[in-house]
């Protein structure tokens, strides 16, 4: 299982509104005339548009945006997509914008665990994919965004859904040597180079403990929801890496 960060970027606006710039000076000079009259849309409009290229609904302004999607080999659809992007607009414009534009695509919002707030939102749907969340709040004038959208035919396909009402833990050893978990009063082994194995857990926090031969043991702790699929995973030189959510 790996996560793919498709990276932050910022958008290159500067040479359209240059440009719009020009444009709308050649307008005014027109007009003076008394033959022209511009039908421009305001050149820097506060509503938000769909950008219909982020592979989760957003605006298309934006000071900031990062898109991560986890995914399995031999399952083609990401299992998770998240996508965290800062807007310049106030969080009321940013739920509107979202209520309206994830109902146009079939996103339905539920009432379970919905904060609305001063300063910040939360929100859970059943978009067409699987299970998804949006979480909003204000910074510095601007909007801070996080959508996720769960995949269920992708984590189905991949064995990895939890049962209702279940989480699950995924222990991956792909080191050169055995190692051990314990978690939940359970301990599991997992030799070098065999399949990864799942755990089925109630929600909950959990401290587990990562053992390897002549390593000092890891001990961390997880919290877990129902419906989410995490994986611990000890990688080639040994190191244990940070939890992973799968699903």
């Amino acid at each position: 299982m790996a996560t793919v960060g498709h990276g932050a970027r910022a958008p290159a606006r500067w040479q359209p509104i240059a440009c719009g710039l020009v444009l709308l000076a050649s307008c005014l000079l027109a007009a003076s005339a008394g033959a022209f009259v511009s039908n421009l849309p305001p050149l820097f409009s506060p509503a938000l548009t769909l950008d219909p290229a982020a592979k989760l609904p957003a605006p298309a302004r934006y000071s900031f945006r990062g898109t991560h999607t986890t995914v399995m080999p031999g399952i083609e659809a990401p299992l998770r997509t998240r996508l965290e992007t800062t807007v310049p607009a106030q969080l009321g414009d940013v739920v509107r914008f979202y209520r309206t534009e994830l109902g146009k695509l079939g996103w339905r919002e539920k009432p379970e665990g919905a904060v609305i707030a001063a300063d910040h939102v939360q929100l859970s749907f059943a978009s067409p994919l699987g299970p998804a969340a949006l979480q909003l709040a204000r910074k510095d004038g601007s909007t801070s965004i996080h959508i996720v959208q769960k995949n269920a035919d992708a984590a189905s396909r991949a064995n990895i859904m939890p049962e209702p009402g279940q989480a699950m833990l995924v222990f991956s050893n792909i080191s050169g040597t055995d190692a051990t978990l314990t978690i939940d009063a359970k301990t599991v082994k997992r030799a070098a180079g065999t399949n990864a194995v799942s755990l089925d857990l109630a929600p909950g926090r959990y401290s587990y403990e990562l053992r390897l031969p002549d390593r000092s043991a890891t001990t961390k702790t997880l919290d877990i929801v129902a419906g989410d699929t995490w994986e611990l995973t000890v990688g080639p030189d040994g190191d244990v890496w940070p939890p992973l959510q799968l699903y």
